[in-house]
């Protein structure tokens, strides 16, 4: 077995990074800030010409959500694994878990991608966060259907925070600079739920939570 495809059935036993719960995002500097949206938890795997994408148990979503496959299948590398969310957006341009949850718009679902594990056969989990995110910004390029580039804002996270909440986000995620890629839950990713979110009366009711 070679070095990359080894690497590759290590990561698909790894948990992903899950961040602890929070009511306030972090103060000061030391932090970025992501827009939580709401959708599928998706690890986008690509081995040579084979793509998978898988949830947190491991199914694979790729011939569901085949726009996402295709866009990971045609990025110019052989092989990586991206972290991200899959959603489906409203004409607002704002995720809506429930488009995913009645498979309304499977054909237009697009991975919102917003770290990276591996690149080429090389593990970057003990990387940076920064680092690993400039490398996922240079490896997807420009704009195109089915993946997207995760942004992020260094700034105040409470400033962030209040834009995101009243855009109709689902929340933030605040990320230690410097920190690498932990498995399971990390106290290095915190995210603060918007309160007005579908997604806290859904997981407060128990259903569909993530």
């Amino acid at each position: 077995m070679s070095a990359s495809r080894e690497l590759h059935c290590q990561l698909n036993r790894v948990e992903p990074c899950l961040p602890r719960s929070a009511r306030k995002p972090p103060a000061g500097p030391g932090w970025i800030h992501e827009i939580k949206h709401d959708g599928f938890r998706i690890i986008a795997v690509r081995d040579g010409a084979r793509v998978r994408l898988l949830t947190r148990k491991g199914i694979d979503l790729a011939r569901r959500f085949a726009q996402i496959a295709a866009a990971v299948a045609v990025l110019p590398v052989r092989s990586c694994i991206i972290d991200g969310e899959a959603i489906a957006c409203d004409a607002n341009g704002l995720a809506v878990f429930e488009l995913l949850r009645y498979r309304r718009r499977d054909h237009a679902v697009a991975l919102c991608a917003f770290d990276l594990l591996e690149l080429e056969g090389y593990d970057t989990r003990r990387t940076p966060i920064e680092e690993r995110k400039g490398a996922l910004a240079k490896l997807l390029g420009g704009a195109q259907d089915g993946i997207a580039f995760s942004e992020h804002y260094s700034g105040e996270g409470a400033i962030f925070y209040k834009h995101a909440c009243a855009l109709g986000c689902e929340g933030i995620v605040s990320k230690r600079i410097g920190s690498p890629y932990h498995a399971g839950r990390a106290g290095c990713w915190i995210k603060v739920k918007n309160p007005a979110a579908p997604a806290v009366t859904r997981e407060a009711e128990g259903d569909w939570s993530k």
